[in-house]
């Protein structure tokens, strides 16, 4: 398969989507142990990795089906240093679960890609909670903390970086420095509350601007996870510039604040066909927003649903 890393297809107009929320996924669905939400841990037994390899391959067919394009993150949104080192990874292994994290996509992409292009996103999480900026680190620091896994990235298949549930400026911009030394395209998504906020309070437009200032516009673009659709369309609806550099959605299945859904016993799968027609809604108002994807409580179902309503639009 070609490399992507010079040329992302998903800068064109066309429909790309991304994949659901893996971590619930394999937890809800198929009854796997997570721990501490860590996908990567699923690549140390045969089991687990067949059980990567059929969430991959399942949402390449939806590709196919609909005849678009898909970015697939590598389960390594925890595979940084201080995730590993709670899980009891030593630094060595966990920079060969990365690679090899990319390699399992790689070959779902060989097998299964075809004609449809799959492009392989490295996938970085945040150095803390996805919905809780915690302790902030300085984007010196976060650049030094998240270049372990962008280095681990650089030699591999993967055709960009993916930071995935940022929840403030600092760690973006560090991690979007780190891939620009590495030479590797970069795209940021930032999570927001229910207000379209970060949950620094920083508001989505600043947080863009402020990361394109500090690294000369480096990130091929921009996305939104972990918040349903309703609580940020209206944000997007300013037409101000920074819209424009919004590419990606990766929503909630779920309308709930990131507090409820924390202290939820049951995971909230929404409405599949609902979420679908606000994906459709976002984008007839925007068309620049090509990447659609799911983040917690989403599968197939949801993806599938997106995918149809949406390439049937074009």
């Amino acid at each position: 398969m070609p490399s992507y890393r010079d040329r992302l297809p998903q800068l064109a107009d066309a429909v790309f989507l991304a994949d659901g929320g893996i971590e619930t996924s394999l937890i809800y669905d198929d009854a796997l142990e997570l721990p501490d939400f860590a996908a990567f841990h699923l690549l140390s037994s045969d089991d687990g990795r067949a059980a990567l390899e059929r969430y991959f391959r399942s949402y390449i067919a939806i590709a196919h089906r609909d005849r678009v394009g898909i970015v697939l993150e590598t389960p390594t949104w925890r595979a940084s240093p201080d995730w590993g080192a709670r899980l009891g990874y030593p630094i060595d292994r966990l920079a060969v679960l990365n690679r090899s994290a990319v390699e399992l996509v790689a070959e779902a992409r060989n097998a299964e890609g075809g004609d449809v292009p799959v492009v392989i996103s490295g996938c970085v999480g945040p150095r803390g909670d996805g919905y809780d900026p915690g302790q902030l680190m300085t984007a010196e620091e976060a650049q030094s903390y998240h270049s372990f896994q962008v280095a681990a990235f650089r030699d591999t298949e993967a055709d960009m970086v993916g930071a995935i549930t940022m929840t403030n400026i600092e760690e973006a911009t560090g991690i979007a420095r780190a891939a620009q030394d590495a030479g590797m395209p970069a795209a940021i998504s930032f999570t927001v509350e229910t207000d379209g906020r970060l949950p620094t309070g920083q508001s989505l437009g600043d947080a863009v601007s402020a990361v394109d200032a500090a690294t000369g516009g480096y990130p091929a673009y921009y996305m939104i996870n972990c918040a349903h659709p309703t609580h940020f369309a209206t944000v997007l609806a300013a037409g101000e510039p920074w819209v424009g550099r919004i590419r990606g959605i990766r929503a909630n299945a779920s309308k709930a604040s990131h507090a409820e859904l924390d202290e939820a016993d049951e995971l909230d799968p929404g409405d599949p066909d609902e979420l679908a027609e606000h994906y459709l809604r976002l984008r007839r108002t925007h068309p620049h927003l090509t990447v659609l994807g799911g983040c917690c409580g989403t599968n197939t179902h949801h993806i599938g649903a997106i995918s149809a309503a949406c390439s049937a639009a074009r």
